[in-house]
């Protein structure tokens, strides 16, 4: 196994890592900016690096810094966590000219994955039906209204490079179709680098469904699917595994057929493929080249580590893992935690935690990077932490998930815990009865 590491990331994704290192006997490198010097991820760590100020380009997205880290500690490998350089085609590359270990796909594949349009092709070419909508990169506006017409209003403008929400707009009709197409060009040239955009048909109520897999050299497994509907401004915040609306044979049948078209593209390591469902059917939407944040709740349903997997296929090019030997049994749900203002339309909330009293009990893990006194500053993502309760049944799941809830203390910020406690509590979630538009059209607050 690697002898060291270097997790290019912060918060509770590095302490996750750290983790999952600590338990295979490798050393850690964490790297932060200079507010970040007393964070838990640098605690946790054998060693750490200052790699620049608060702003991300000149830290966490700071190549040249993350390679002189690891010339200046000998690490092995790399882990690149979710977010930042996680899924930079051109980072990955870089590390591996350095003869040093990128734990995830090549960067080939994170390349055309990471594209959404190149992305839906070859989703296509093997076999998984895709969205209605542009064939490439919509380049005028001229183009983009005979596409919305021949596909039929309303239709969903994104960035080719994006995520997150970011570049993404709902048009319902054409009247809408060119301050939309403008703004949308304009947000991904900012959070992206480049401006291309791509439209398919938009769905007005679906489900998020997505399928966790591991893969090596020699096979690939999936571990089920996570259902990720409950959202706000596209952005997950309660997952569940399984999905509470599918039949075995359309879970049977979306699972094979993600398996299949992942052999086929040669992938290595964790990954995860997401799916609009509506009406019975699925449709591809992309494809996470590494662990997603809601990773915790598939864990914990499984019993297998995704992370120290990670790991193993990075050092041997081969997962450990059968099919056979992967055996979900009763339900999960996974809360994510925010340091915002739900009431404020989650308006960010830094401060400093003068309070910090975390759940616990039978089936139940926080995963985290924060502690009494530590400072949340407004300068990254506003996830401090996630609440992953398992259940007999998806009652007994909201039950212990709500009692956790109500155990989790903290003071000093505002957090979307209340929030969290509304939705697990209202009918439509208890009846599983929502999709991803259903909280911006629900007053909680």
């Amino acid at each position: 196994m690697f002898k060291k590491v270097l997790i290019a990331n912060r918060g509770e994704i590095a302490v996750r890592v750290i983790r999952a290192c600590k338990e295979w006997g490798i050393n850690t490198v964490a790297v932060h900016s200079d507010v970040d010097a007393e964070s838990m991820h640098v605690r946790l760590a054998d060693e750490s690096v200052c790699i620049g100020s608060h702003q991300p380009q000149n830290s966490y997205l700071n190549i040249p810094s993350i390679m002189s880290a690891v010339d200046l500690t000998g690490a092995e490998a790399i882990h690149p966590g979710y977010g930042f350089l996680s899924e930079n085609s051109k980072f990955s590359e870089i590390v591996s000219k350095h003869g040093i270990k990128f734990i995830g796909p090549s960067a080939d594949i994170i390349s055309k994955m990471g594209d959404k349009i190149e992305a839906k092709k070859i989703a296509k070419k093997y076999g998984l039906p895709v969205i209605e909508g542009s064939e490439g990169e919509v380049r005028s506006l001229s183009e983009a209204k005979s596409i919305c017409k021949e596909i039929g209003y309303p239709v969903l403008i994104k960035a080719a490079g994006g995520g997150g929400g970011k570049g993404m707009k709902i048009v319902d009709k054409e009247s809408e179709l060119e301050n939309l197409f403008l703004t949308a060009k304009t947000e991904a040239k900012k959070f992206f680098g480049k401006d291309e955009l791509y439209i398919e048909k938009y769905f007005k109520n679906p489900r998020h469904i997505e399928v966790q897999i591991m893969s090596g050299k020699n096979k690939t497994v999936h571990l089920g699917e996570r259902d990720c509907s409950v959202q706000r401004r596209h952005q997950k915040l309660i997952e569940e595994t399984p999905s509470p609306v599918l039949t075995d044979s359309q879970r049977e049948d979306l699972l094979n057929k993600t398996v299949k078209m992942v052999e086929q593209i040669n992938y290595e390591g964790a990954g995860t493929v997401e799916f609009i469902f509506e009406n019975g059917k699925f449709y591809f939407l992309e494809m996470n080249t590494r662990v997603q944040v809601e990773h915790p709740v598939t864990e914990v349903q499984t019993g297998i580590d995704i992370v120290k997997e990670q790991l193993w296929i990075a050092f041997t090019g081969q997962t450990a893992l059968k099919q056979s030997d992967i055996k979900p049994r009763g339900h999960s749900i996974e809360c994510r935690i925010n340091a915002e203002n739900p009431a404020l339309n989650f308006q960010p909330s830094p401060g400093v935690i003068n309070v910090c009293h975390q759940p616990s009990g039978f089936r139940t893990r926080v995963d985290g990077s924060i502690f009494q006194g530590c400072k949340i500053t407004p300068y990254y993502d506003s996830l401090i932490a996630k609440v992953i309760c398992k259940g007999r049944n998806r009652t007994e799941a909201i039950q212990r998930t709500l009692r956790s809830l109500d155990e989790f203390v903290l003071e000093g910020i505002t957090t979307t815990i209340e929030l969290h406690k509304k939705i697990l509590n209202h009918k439509k979630f208890i009846d599983s009865n929502f999709d991803t538009n259903w909280l911006s059209k629900e007053k909680f607050f």
